[in-house]
């Protein structure tokens, strides 16, 4: 979407000629009646009652007097806050998405914009108008408005424009994410992901590489191996990247869960909302999103992207409860559980990654409904086996806007993983269920700086506005670029 930033004075935007002019007032900020005139209108909606100066409050106003916008949108903020922007603007856009509008502008009164204000605009544009119509062409498209323009004065406009290129290519990932885990499982299937791989490759100078179940084999991935066995479609590993940084510089890795459908295997899940696996590739879908955002950036760092996917079905050939497999690591794992397979996949990319020597590793899952009960739909979770790694994804998540909670990872939590028939079980008993399959993680990452993000309550959501969300696409676009920054 095409998004501008211009330069205008407080004193001018009366004269901004657009479809609709939004206006966002800081709460705090006392406009004044003899004031530019987008004071005035304010302090005399206000006046009048029509409005009130609290956030979340707004008012439409059509063919305002003296401005050259044909509507003119009052909002107030909360604060001046990035968060507070962005809600504000949501609410703008939520009104006005379905008008058909070709051009928009905003403008903030009583507070700057900042880079990052910019970079929300753009996701809250992108989250407004997004419509999936892979399988429902029928849907009705939401006319995007051919341009925006983000009014600014000429000392923010520098990084203003930051903001916006960052914003774009985060939001273009986000989109990415979305279409792909809101697919259907059978159209979102581990041969369709190593094909958008190629594709993304192919327009954003990633290297890429989609290795075949025989390929699997030979590598000796035995633990992803045995969650596949029960499908007829054919898994796939994923490998993607990101040269950016010096030759020899060590790359952070990215490792994203694929399971494009999960039945739960053996170990069946009930069938309400079942429907919902197909979202059990989430990490992987945020993966791609990530390597979008970052092949359009373009930062000087070097980032690798590994995608373990393939389905989690029951049949004759289905690995069973009871059963042990050997991991790529060597160590051999009891399945207690055939519906605990996120982390059997993960195990062995985690083990694969050790062939880079990277600097950090940060696998991305929707592992744990355990997680959700814990932190429910706001925070992911965080579990991190390095401090200084835990800090600089906790600061991507807050100036991303895509929040994350750090969790324990005391070693007393693997004492439930211990089997007497293989060196671990793949499952401990139900209290603390996302700490502990975070220690089953932690076992195949050796010394490497490593975080895991359990993104099970945010990466979709469900009832009446079921559907992906792209996260932490964000979080995971604005650690690498800090990482880039050092």
């Amino acid at each position: 979407m095409n998004v501008q930033a211009t330069v205008v004075g407080t004193a001018d935007l009366a004269g901004v000629d657009s479809d609709v002019l939004v206006l966002v007032l800081g709460a705090a900020h006392k406009v004044n009646a003899r004031g530019t005139a987008a004071e005035q209108l304010f302090h005399a909606a206000i006046k009048s009652g029509d409005l009130e100066p609290k956030g979340g409050q707004s008012l439409y106003l059509h063919g305002a007097q003296g401005f050259s916008a044909r509507r003119v949108l009052l909002v107030v903020a909360r604060d001046d806050s990035v968060k507070a922007f962005r809600q504000a603007v949501d609410g703008a856009l939520a009104a006005l998405k379905s008008r058909g509008l070709k051009t928009m502008a905003f403008a903030a009164l009583g507070f700057g914009l900042t880079d990052a204000h910019a970079e929300m605009l753009c996701l809250s544009l992108e989250h407004t108008f997004y419509v999936y119509r892979h399988t429902k062409p029928s849907a009705e498209a939401l006319r995007a408005p051919a341009k925006v323009q983000l009014c600014v004065s000429a000392e923010q406009q520098a990084s203003v424009k930051t903001g916006l290129r960052r914003g774009h290519a985060v939001a273009a990932g986000v989109g990415v994410a979305r279409e792909a885990a809101n697919r259907p499982g059978n159209a979102c299937t581990p041969t369709w992901l190593g094909e958008e791989a190629r594709r993304l490759g192919r327009e954003h100078g990633l290297s890429v590489k989609v290795l075949d179940r025989k390929e699997i084999e030979k590598i000796g991935m035995g633990s992803f191996l045995s969650v596949s066995r029960g499908s007829d479609e054919p898994p796939r590993f994923i490998i993607m990247e990101y040269r950016g940084g010096a030759t020899k510089a060590a790359p952070v890795v990215l490792v994203g869960k694929g399971i494009t459908f999960d039945t739960g295997g053996i170990s069946l899940k009930p069938a309400p909302e079942m429907d919902e696996m197909k979202f059990d590739m989430g990490g992987a879908a945020s993966v791609l999103g990530t390597m979008r955002a970052i092949g359009e950036l373009k930062p000087k760092l070097n980032v690798v992207a590994l995608i373990p996917t393939c389905e989690n079905m029951p049949s004759g050939r289905a690995t069973k409860p009871g059963d042990v497999v050997t991991s790529l690591s060597g160590q051999t794992i009891e399945i207690l559980n055939t519906d605990a397979e996120g982390r059997l996949i993960l195990c062995d990319a985690l083990t694969y990654a050790a062939r880079y020597k990277p600097a950090a590793i940060v696998d991305v899952a929707t592992l744990t409904g355990a997680c959700v009960i814990a932190l429910g739909h706001h925070h992911a979770g965080l579990f991190a086996s390095d401090d200084d790694l835990a800090a600089q994804l906790l600061a991507a998540s807050v100036s991303a806007q895509d929040p994350a909670w750090r969790m324990p990872l005391d070693d007393e939590y693997a004492e439930g993983l211990k089997s007497r028939f293989a060196d671990v079980a793949n499952v401990a008993g139900r209290p603390g269920g996302s700490i502990t399959a975070a220690k089953f993680l932690h076992r195949f990452v050796g010394s490497t700086p490593w975080a895991h993000l359990d993104i099970a309550g945010v990466a979709n959501k469900s009832g009446a506005a079921k559907g992906a969300t792209g996260r932490p696409v964000g979080l995971l676009t604005h650690f690498l670029l800090s990482r880039a920054g050092r």
